[in-house]
C-alpha cells in the first residue's frame, strides 16, 4: 500500500495524531525489510498454527498447501499444528477434533504444546478462537523470535493486546493481525485514494457476543477493522447506543471526521460499509474470502514488513473496549487517549506476571 498516504488517501500527518503510548510501540517495531532465507522462490517458509479451534486453521493450511487449489497462496507451507486454543469457551473447544482431522489432511503434523510447534517452524499463526490464552501463547513465539501473524482478536483485552505488541517492540520480532475484511479489494482500493481524502465511513458487520471479552472483540472486529483500514488511526472519541439487538459506535476522528459501526443481532446482516471522499462514495467491508489475507501473511513472512501498522491496530482495539466503556457510562463520549493509558499500566502488570 502507497507510502505517502494511509486511510483512504488522507495524508499521513493527519491520522498518526495518535496517542503518545501506541507511537512509541510503533516505533520499537521492526521497519526495514530483511529477506526470509526462503525469499526468491526457494524453500516454502514453514509455518505452525496454534490453535485448532476456530474454521479459519483448516482455510489456512488449505491456502498455503493445496498446491492445485486455484485459490492457492505460493511462498509458505503449513507444517505442524497444536490443536488446543480455549479450554473454557464450549463453541471453540467442540470444533477442535473436526478441525484437527481437516488440516492433518494437508499433510500437517499435529504436536502437544506451543513450545514443539515452535522448535519445527519459521514462523506462526496464532488462530486460537479464543483471545484469553493469546498473550501467554504469542510471549513463546516471539521469545523465540519467529515472526507472528494473530487472527482476531489479537487478545481478549486491549491490555493484553498492549502487552503482545510491547514484547515483539522489546524483542523486535514482526507482528501484525487483521481480519480478513481489511484486504477486500474495494477496502483497500478506498485506502489507497480511490475517491479521495476519507471524510467519513459507516460499516456494518454480526456482532455475536462472548462473555469472556469486550462486545465487539469477538465479532463487530470484522466491521470495526474495515472502519479503520479507511478512516486511519486518529480516532479521538467515541460514544456508544446499545440495546439487546443492534449496537451503533460513533467515532469522530481528527479534523471532526465520523465514523461508524453498526453491529447486528437479529435481522439481515452481512459485512458492508459505505465510505465518503472527497471525489465521490464507495461501498467497503465486504467479505473477498480468505485469499487476499493469505497473499498479505505470505508476503509479511517473506518481507517480514507488517502491513498493517501497530498504531491502527492499537487504535482499533482502544475503540471497541472504549465502545464499552461509554456503554457502561450511559453512551457518553469516550476518549481513546484514556483507554490507552489505564491499559497501559494494566499490561506492565501482565507482562511481569508472564511465566519465564
Amino acid at each position: 500500500m502507497s507510502s505517502e498516504r494511509n486511510g483512504g488517501g488522507i495524508p499521513r500527518r493527519k491520522l498518526l495524531a495518535t496517542a503518545a503510548p501506541i507511537a512509541a510501540i510503533a516505533a520499537a517495531l521492526p521497519r526495514t525489510a530483511r529477506a526470509a532465507e526462503q525469499a526468491g522462490g526457494q524453500q516454502p517458509v514453514r509455518l505452525g498454527i496454534i490453535g485448532l479451534d476456530t474454521s479459519h486453521a483448516p482455510a489456512f493450511a488449505k491456502l498455503f498447501n493445496a498446491a492445485d487449489d486455484p485459490q492457492h497462496v505460493p511462498g509458505c507451507r503449513v507444517v505442524a499444528a497444536h490443536p488446543h486454543g480455549s479450554r473454557t469457551i464450549e463453541s471453540s473447544m467442540k470444533r477442535i477434533p473436526e478441525y484437527t482431522e481437516a488440516v492433518k489432511k494437508h499433510g500437517v503434523e499435529i504436536v502437544d504444546g506451543v513450545g514443539p510447534l515452535v522448535e519445527r517452524v519459521d514462523a506462526v499463526l496464532l488462530e486460537t478462537n479464543d483471545g484469553g490464552p493469546h498473550l501467554e501463547q504469542a510471549a513463546v513465539v516471539l521469545r523465540a523470535g519467529k515472526p507472528l501473524f494473530i487472527d482476531k482478536p489479537v487478545a481478549a483485552s486491549l491490555a493484553d493486546t498492549i502487552a503482545i505488541y510491547r514484547l515483539a517492540a522489546e524483542r523486535s520480532v514482526p507482528i501484525f493481525s487483521s481480519s480478513s475484511l481489511r484486504f477486500a479489494a474495494g477496502t483497500q482500493a478506498v485506502r489507497n485514494g480511490s475517491i479521495g481524502d476519507v471524510t467519513g465511513c459507516d460499516t456494518w458487520s454480526p456482532c455475536a457476543t462472548e462473555p469472556s471479552h469486550p462486545d465487539f472483540f469477538w465479532y463487530g472486529i470484522h466491521g470495526c477493522e474495515s472502519l479503520f483500514t479507511v478512516m486511519g488511526a486518529a480516532c479521538e472519541t467515541v460514544s456508544r447506543t446499545s440495546t439487546p439487538d443492534f449496537e451503533h459506535a460513533v467515532g469522530v476522528w481528527s479534523g471532526g471526521r465520523i465514523g461508524t459501526f453498526r453491529g447486528i443481532r437479529r435481522g439481515a446482516s452481512g459485512y458492508g460499509g459505505t465510505a465518503f471522499g472527497t471525489k465521490g462514495t464507495a461501498t467497503v467491508g465486504l467479505f473477498d474470502g480468505y485469499r487476499p489475507l493469505g497473499v498479505a501473511i505470505a508476503e509479511f513472512m517473506r518481507t517480514r514488513q507488517p502491513p498493517v501498522p501497530p498504531a491502527e491496530t492499537l487504535a482499533v482495539y482502544a475503540f471497541m473496549e472504549a465502545a464499552d466503556e461509554s456503554k457502561r457510562r450511559g453512551g457518553g463520549p469516550v476518549r481513546l487517549a484514556e483507554m490507552m493509558a489505564r491499559a497501559e499500566a494494566a499490561a506492565t502488570e501482565r507482562l511481569a506476571k508472564l511465566p519465564a
